[in-house]
């Protein structure tokens, strides 16, 4: 009798991601990216990174290499907590964080601290789709939010609290992966005070809000919670390097109730005792250098010029077939096909077709937890230059 490797039984409720499964074809010679959802590797500041690297190094080798605490390396989250404030988030001290292995791994320690199997999470749709693949895999029942050009539609939010009562809610404010919408000031006090009206639990994940392409954007859900008695206790903050610095140093924090940060740390230990204390010292030394703004201006003009080049396209190449918003920031455009004129109105269909003609973009269905929209698709415009941008567009207008 042949052996049947005893999964558990978790794994029933997961899939192989969507966009795993799109990377495979493009191996094919000459294709133009808008599938990935990574930062331009150009745009790294390599020569900084090499000098916190040596001073790390010089002066500190030894707790640069060896085993560190759970909660992270102190200097990083003194340097974190720092660059949290220079945004706002003034309340932020040094143990009010700790440090995870990408914002990633913040979000898997909140389905291990708080999601049993059965429990009601509400996610925006469309959401980040490794949010959907890991709170499912702790046994969530996920419901979806409606999201429009302001973010999350707050009123829908309230009903759905009402109704469900979840463990919490997730939410991406600022440019979220794959929306790109920019949740307004308005909305984002009502989500606070529903929060404390309701008793519920917010976790605002925020890798994206730095990268703003004109005003900065507003005040994250943590910094607006000192306006709003009682909503700090109701709110987790996750944060990122990997969109502004790195993603290969793998450094992200969590900013949460002491009680849940506990539990996290605990699980943290069980899973990867520590962040790779190399890593965190690079990044604390890499902060303390002061380097951080001149890099984040420098990537928020490239990426900017890229997002309207690719808008402009779209709406020269493809008119009245595409709906979408001009992003205000973040590494995406997310766009809705409109059937007009008997074109195509099926994300996965036009994918293949793209293909075909040499360019990749990812459908959107896959990242609705529920209800997806056939019709949605998202393109990252962050590693094509502009010439690439006008070109790939063009042949995605073929595809049509």
């Amino acid at each position: 009798m042949p052996f049947t490797t005893p999964f558990a039984d978790r794994l029933n409720n997961v899939e192989t991601s969507a966009i795993r499964e799109l990377f495979k074809l493009l191996g094919k010679p000459g294709i133009i990216s808008f599938a990935g959802g990574f930062p331009d590797s150009a745009l790294f500041d390599v020569d900084g990174i090499r000098e916190a690297v040596n001073t790390a190094l010089t002066e500190e080798p030894g707790a640069a290499l060896q085993y560190g605490a759970t909660e992270g390396y102190q200097p990083l989250r003194e340097q974190l907590a720092a660059f949290m404030a220079s945004k706002g988030n003034s309340g932020v001290g040094a143990n009010d964080l700790i440090v995870t292995t990408g914002s990633q791994q913040a979000l898997d320690l909140l389905g291990k601290t708080l999601i049993s199997p059965g429990d009601k999470v509400i996610v925006e749709g469309p959401t980040f789709l490794a949010t959907i693949q890991c709170f499912r895999l702790y046994g969530a029942e996920l419901i979806t939010v409606p999201v429009d050009g302001e973010g999350t539609q707050t009123d829908a939010l309230e009903q759905l609290v009402k109704e469900h009562k979840p463990k919490f809610v997730y939410l991406i404010p600022t440019f979220g992966n794959p929306s790109g919408a920019l949740m307004s000031l308005e909305r984002r006090r009502a989500v606070l005070q529903m929060a404390v009206r309701h008793n519920t639990l917010i976790v605002e994940d925020d890798p994206y809000g730095d990268l703003y392409f004109g005003e900065a954007p507003p005040p994250s859900l943590l910094a607006l919670s000192a306006d709003v008695p009682g909503s700090r206790e109701r709110l987790v903050h996750c944060g990122s390097l990997s969109k502004v610095l790195s993603p290969g140093l793998r450094v992200g924090w969590m900013v949460g109730p002491a009680d849940l940060l506990a539990k996290a740390t605990m699980c943290k230990q069980f899973s990867d005792a520590h962040t790779s204390t190399f890593a965190q010292a690079t990044a604390a030394q890499y902060l303390k250098a002061g380097r951080m703004p001149a890099t984040l201006a420098k990537v928020r003009q490239v990426y900017a010029e890229r997002a309207t080049t690719m808008g402009n396209a779209l709406k020269r190449e493809l008119g009245d077939a595409i709906d979408f918003v001009q992003p205000q920031g973040g590494l995406f455009i997310w766009a809705r096909l409109t059937g007009a004129g008997g074109k195509v109105a099926d994300g996965a269909e036009l994918a293949k077709r793209a293909i075909d003609k040499g360019v990749a973009f990812v459908p959107g269905a896959p990242f609705y937890a529920s209800n997806p929209d056939a019709a949605t698709l998202r393109l990252s415009f962050a590693t094509v230059g502009l010439e690439k941008i006008e070109e790939g567009v063009g042949r995605l207008a073929q595809a049509f």
